[in-house]
C-alpha cells in the first residue's frame, strides 16, 4: 500500500525510541522535550497517522488547540480504518474547545456516534448539541481532584450541575471541557439494578459561570427544612447544595474506581478515607438522597445565586418555618 508515494511498513526502531522515550517525559511533565522527540519521529515517518496522532495528544496536554487539530487533521488523514480510531475523538475534543462545530460534528460523527436529526443542516457557530444525559467530572485531576455532578453537553463537555467546594475554584453552572476515557464511575442506589455514571477528567474550564458561590450556616431542624432551601433555590434558577451531607472525601484508588455514591454514610471513619496529614485524599460530591446518618441541625451549605438574590432566598426560607430555620455567616467563597 502506498501512501504519499511512499510504501507503507513498519516504523522504524528509531522512531519507537523517538516515541517511547517522548512518553516517558509526558509523563514527567517535561513536555516541551518530549514535543522535540515527536516532531523528530513525525519527521522520520510522516506517513504514519501514529506520527501525527501522538504530536496531537501531547498538543492536547499542553492545551494547545490550534496545533491539537492541526496535528489531528493530519492523523485522521492517514488512517486505515475510517470509522471508530481515537484520532477521531482527540479531534473533536480540539475542535469542540476551539468551537470549530464543523469538524467537532464531522468528528463524533467518524468516530461512529449517533448525530441528532437535522445534523447535517447544522452550519457555522451553531454547537453540536447532543446530549447524552448525566456523569461525573473530575475537577482539578492533578490538584484536589474533587468529583462533581453535571450533565453531558456532548463527547466533550459537561454542565457542572453541583456547587463545587471554593478550594476547587469552580462553579456551578459553569461548563468544562473533559477527556474521553473516564477514570472511574459512580453508581447510585440499587445495587446492581442502580445506574452507573463515568467518571471524566477536566481538561480545561470552556464557558464561565457569572453566578458566585457562597457559604452559609444553616439551623435547620429536619431534614425537610433543608431539602425545602435546595427547593426554593431551584425553582429561583439557581442551586444550594448541603455540603455537610453531600461532600466526602476518597483516596486516589476508590476515587478512580467504581464508588457506591451512598458508601461511607456511617458514623464511623469512612473506610475510602484514607487520606494523611499532609496528603489528603479526593473530594467526591453524592447523589441526593443518599446520605444515611443521625441529623444534626447545623449544617454548612453552599449556595449558588446572585449578590442580589440570596439573602433574600434565605430570608425566605426562614420566614416559611421560623421555628425551626436560621441562618448565619454568609459568605461568598468563589
Amino acid at each position: 500500500m502506498k501512501i504519499f508515494g511512499r510504501v507503507r511498513h513498519r516504523p522504524s526502531p528509531t522512531w519507537r525510541q523517538a516515541t517511547d522515550r517522548a512518553f516517558t517525559l509526558i509523563d514527567d511533565g517535561r513536555y516541551e522535550d518530549a514535543g522535540a522527540l515527536l516532531t523528530r519521529a513525525a519527521d522520520l515517518e510522516p506517513w504514519l497517522s501514529e506520527s501525527w496522532y501522538n504530536l496531537a495528544l501531547l498538543h492536547k496536554f499542553r492545551h494547545d488547540w490550534t496545533q491539537a487539530r492541526i496535528a489531528g487533521l493530519r492523523a485522521v488523514a492517514l488512517l486505515d480504518r475510517p470509522v471508530g480510531a481515537p484520532d477521531w475523538w482527540n479531534l473533536g475534543i480540539a475542535a469542540t474547545a476551539l468551537q470549530d462545530w464543523p469538524l467537532a460534528r464531522r468528528s463524533w460523527q467518524a468516530y461512529g456516534l449517533r448525530m441528532p436529526a437535522g445534523t447535517a443542516e447544522r452550519t457555522g457557530e451553531e454547537s453540536v448539541g447532543l446530549p447524552l444525559g448525566s456523569a461525573t467530572v473530575r475537577l482539578s485531576p492533578e490538584g484536589e481532584a474533587e468529583v462533581v455532578w453535571g450533565r453531558r453537553l456532548d463527547p466533550a463537555r459537561i454542565e457542572v450541575l453541583s456547587i463545587p467546594l471554593p478550594s476547587s475554584g469552580r462553579r456551578w453552572g459553569e461548563v468544562v471541557l473533559h477527556d474521553g476515557v473516564p477514570h472511574g464511575e459512580r453508581a447510585t442506589e440499587g445495587g446492581t439494578s442502580g445506574s452507573v455514571y463515568p467518571v471524566f477528567d477536566e481538561i480545561e474550564l470552556w464557558a464561565p459561570s457569572p453566578v458566585p458561590t457562597w457559604l452559609v450556616l444553616l439551623e435547620a431542624a429536619t431534614e425537610a427544612d433543608r431539602n425545602a432551601l435546595e427547593r426554593l433555590a431551584a425553582e429561583a434558577g439557581y442551586a444550594a447544595e448541603d455540603w455537610s451531607s453531600s461532600v466526602r472525601l476518597l483516596c486516589r484508588t476508590c476515587s478512580e474506581s467504581r464508588m457506591p455514591t451512598d458508601d461511607g454514610s456511617a458514623t464511623t471513619r469512612d473506610p475510602h478515607d484514607h487520606g494523611e496529614p499532609g496528603h489528603p485524599g479526593h473530594l467526591s460530591h453524592v447523589s441526593p438522597g443518599s446520605e444515611d446518618v443521625p441529623w444534626t441541625a447545623e449544617r454548612e451549605c453552599g449556595i449558588a445565586a446572585p449578590a442580589t438574590l440570596v439573602e433574600g432566598l434565605l430570608d425566605s426560607w426562614v420566614a416559611d418555618s421560623p421555628n425551626t430555620r436560621d441562618w448565619r455567616d454568609l459568605e461568598e467563597v468563589c
